[in-house]
């Protein structure tokens, strides 16, 4: 059996509560040796690291979701830092912009929707020092804001990297990404009848610069969209990633494993 990551799961979240355990045990059971849990707020990466210390084959990032960045304090850099020392911490994340629920596309008042993305601002720059503090990379989150993630992200490109999870551009803003020497990560979205321009940027992304993910529980593949995701779905999207691309299941393994080995440090 292939062996695949996935490098980008919620297993914190209330959906996997009842039954982690079995969750974790059908992951390693379909080849997905290792899962990295991410943090979407200071108490979310806190879950995310005791996870990694309850399973040996998970692994945490932590981090400030853009989504829940009016909830952050102004300045929360030391407290992410002693966090991200924790053993199994392999990334600072999930981070970045989303403009796609601002107050004025949701029948909210307009004038809110700067104050709010100047604190998603902060609270992506302040991760990005920290992880440059402490040579990590980042996980990315970029929803209707992709121009502007990649303005913020491209000063920092020497020194820290991001991933551009479940990723849905082009392949012209894939270009601007790999450009950056940061990478993609793409979901069960590419599964998904209405994807084809996902598809094209799957096909044309080069060996090495791409990684997989479920993003449960959200994004199941086909044929299980609509239901629950969890990590052992990567072997369902893998199987089509590989046909799509031309490849046998044991290379699009033993490349995306590598190259999450070597974007995440720590990952062993």
């Amino acid at each position: 059996m292939a062996v695949f990551f996935d490098t980008h799961a919620h297993l914190d979240f209330p959906d996997f509560e009842s039954d982690l355990p079995e969750v974790v045990a059908r992951a390693e059971a379909a080849g997905i040796s290792r899962i990295i849990t991410i943090g979407t707020t200071m108490e979310s990466s806190r879950r995310a690291v005791a996870l990694a210390q309850r399973f040996s084959n998970v692994f945490a990032a932590v981090g400030w979701h853009p989504g829940h960045a009016e909830e952050a304090p102004e300045d929360f850099r030391a407290e992410l830092r002693d966090l991200a020392r924790s053993p199994k911490v392999v990334a600072i994340g999930e981070c970045g912009l989303d403009y796609y629920r601002l107050p004025g596309k949701t029948g909210g008042p307009a004038e809110a929707d700067e104050r709010i993305k100047a604190k998603q601002l902060q609270v992506f720059r302040q991760q990005i020092q920290v992880a440059a503090d402490l040579g990590l990379n980042l996980v990315v989150h970029t929803r209707e804001s992709f121009a502007d993630t990649v303005e913020v992200l491209s000063p920092s490109a020497r020194t820290v990297r991001g991933v551009f999870h479940c990723f849905i551009g082009t392949p012209a803003e894939m270009g601007q990404v790999l450009a950056l020497g940061s990478l993609v990560s793409f979901t069960g979205i590419a599964t998904f009848k209405n994807a084809a321009g996902v598809r094209e940027s799957l096909a044309a992304c080069p060996a090495g610069q791409f990684m997989l993910e479920t993003d449960c529980p959200f994004l199941a593949p086909v044929p299980f969209r609509g239901k629950r995701c969890e990590p052992a779905y990567v072997q369902t999207l893998a199987q089509a990633v590989a046909e799509l691309r031309g490849e046998s299941l044991e290379t699009l393994g033993d490349q995306t494993c590598q190259t999450a080995r070597a974007f995440f440090r720590g990952l062993v």
